[in-house]
């Protein structure tokens, strides 16, 4: 499996105390399968940033849990503000 670089912005930053790191996926390569492994390795703050924001994929912003066709994927929280 070729490797996705995750970025993290605002609070997804600091549940995960970075701002990014690679994620070699161990089977499936989906949204879904790297919702599961953030929460599992960065826990209840992670999956409160997850439940409500989204991602972005190549520059493409998604909520679904689908395959990730691209590199890097941001995770963002919601936003306040305009």
């Amino acid at each position: 499996m070729s490797q996705i670089t995750v970025r993290y912005f605002a609070a997804a930053s600091e549940a995960a105390g970075r701002d990014e790191e690679p994620w070699t996926p161990d089977g499936e390569r989906t949204l879904d399968a790297l919702r599961a492994h953030l929460g599992d390795r960065y826990g209840e703050p992670m999956r409160r940033v997850l439940r409500a924001g989204s991602f972005l994929v190549d520059g493409v912003v998604r909520r679904d849990g689908g395959e990730i066709e691209g590199v890097r994927v941001d995770v963002l929280p919601p936003f306040a503000g305009g």
